[in-house]
């Protein structure tokens, strides 16, 4: 998985299409996600002298925030872009778009993971909707928007 997880990180081509096409990734994208997220969650510990709640808070966003982001992107690329996918395609390529999201385990660098990410992200959904990479951003501004919304109702609901 840590192999996997770093030629999705390099953004390699060749890995996503692989994904998008082998359902068989979807269990391990999804372990990748909890993951990725728990590390964040305890990145966020650090900063904020707790221990316990970042980490379950970090996972619980991270994935139901992961699961909103495939859906939307899903949703987008097909309706709004004609892209040529599924929701399953897009769990698996965008669970793995989520590595770079490890950085947020070093306080103070989790920026530059989610950068990185919303990168990776683009390169999952352009491979994954098989389609240009300026329709691929516009999926992904979408996806983060509500991935936002989502986010924020999930804090006002959680705090």
């Amino acid at each position: 998985m840590l192999e996997n997880a770093i030629r999705a990180a390099r953004l390699d081509v060749d890995f996503y299409n692989t994904v998008e096409a082998d359902p068989s990734y979807t269990q391990q994208a999804t372990l990748l996600v909890v993951i990725v997220s728990a590390l964040t969650g305890l990145g966020n510990a650090f900063l904020y002298n707790g221990f316990l709640w970042p980490i379950i808070w970090g996972t619980i966003v991270g994935v139901i925030g992961w699961l909103v982001w495939a859906w939307t992107a899903d949703v987008v690329g097909r309706n709004v872009f004609d892209g040529q996918t599924n929701f399953g395609e897009m769990q698996r390529v965008l669970g793995y778009a989520q590595a770079p999201l490890a950085l947020g385990v070093i306080p103070y660098l989790g920026w530059v993971g989610s950068i990185w990410a919303l990168i990776a992200s683009v390169v999952a959904i352009r491979e994954g909707q098989d389609f240009t990479t300026g329709k691929a951003i516009g999926t992904v501004i979408v996806g983060w928007l509500a991935w936002v919304i989502v986010s924020a109702i999930l804090f006002a609901i959680l705090r």
